[in-house]
């Protein structure tokens, strides 16, 4: 026979107040989704796809501007790091949306309102389980409610208070490691995109002195000068632009991703705080234990 909450998560309503199926961007569009507040595999390498391709039909627009000129006619390399930077964007905007579904569970009341008194025990910790499981359609897809059911089983199974805290802050290292590591990737992109910007500025002043060379070799009729420094200016414009873009978009994208794991943070601040107050405060001993 199953336990009491194996019974309330079978027969738990069809769309309990937080779902993770019908709150995460990915699952809602049919994707796989990440743990937490890690993208899946597919969502971000097609947004980025889509990014690009849309960046550079905007541009066909405006193509005899200079700004056009950069990313257009400078090399395959701004080209590979509008890519990335998409990537990275991409990156940063499914992990905000994901973040902010997180947040909902911040705002659960599983503990009885109407006991102000209540206190946490072996025993009173399968209701709340039970209310866990008919509030939440599947507690292991969120940060706060995976360390409130990790606790609360821990104590009904185990029965042993003080054991409680110390599950809470595994769970919360654990935590924290999980969301730092989803940040690998797009650190991984922060570096690679300033490197493309120098590949660029080598190659830009590779085919500039290559040229001068040129010049200097052929040098005749002033208009044949004139013209043969036309495209020393060339190469010249390729490699600083193209370290300009990068470095640039290099910024941009690492100062967004501050705020963003500044936000994550203060996420897991308030998760402890959430524990602390609801779950460690609230515990009482019921029974003499050895």
């Amino acid at each position: 026979m199953g336990t009491v909450t194996d019974l309330v998560k079978k027969n738990a309503p069809d769309r309990p107040e937080l779902s993770f199926g019908r709150s995460d961007i990915e699952k809602r569009i049919g994707f796989p989704a990440g743990m937490y507040t890690s993208p899946g595999p597919l969502l971000v390498p097609i947004g980025a796809v889509a990014l690009t391709v849309g960046f550079y039909g905007l541009l066909s627009f405006f193509e005899q501007t200079y700004f056009a000129v950069m990313f257009t006619q400078r090399s395959i390399i701004p080209h590979i790091i509008v890519f990335l930077s998409s990537w990275a964007v991409m990156i940063l905007l499914v992990k905000q949306a994901k973040l902010a579904v997180q947040k909902k569970s911040l705002k659960l009341k599983l503990l009885p309102e109407d006991e102000p008194g209540f206190v946490l025990t072996p025993e009173s910790a399968e209701n709340v389980l039970q209310k866990l499981y008919t509030t939440v359609d599947d507690p292991e897809h969120f940060l706060l409610t995976r360390r409130i059911q990790a606790a609360l089983s821990n104590l009904r199974n185990i029965r042993r208070i003080g054991d409680v805290d110390e599950v809470l802050r595994t769970q919360a290292e654990n935590d924290e490691g999980l969301v730092d590591s989803s940040y690998t990737v797009i650190r991984g992109l922060i570096w690679a995109i300033p490197v493309l910007g120098f590949i660029g500025t080598v190659y830009g002043l590779s085919q500039a002195l290559g040229s001068f060379g040129e010049v200097l070799s052929n040098a005749g009729k002033m208009d044949e000068l004139k013209a043969a420094l036309m495209h020393v200016t060339s190469g010249l414009s390729t490699a600083f632009e193209t370290t300009l873009i990068a470095l640039v978009a290099a910024l941009c994208i690492h100062m967004w991703m501050m705020m963003i794991s500044r936000r994550e943070e203060q996420f897991l601040d308030r998760c402890k705080d959430y524990c602390q107050k609801n779950i460690i405060g609230r515990l009482r001993l019921s029974v003499t234990q050895d």
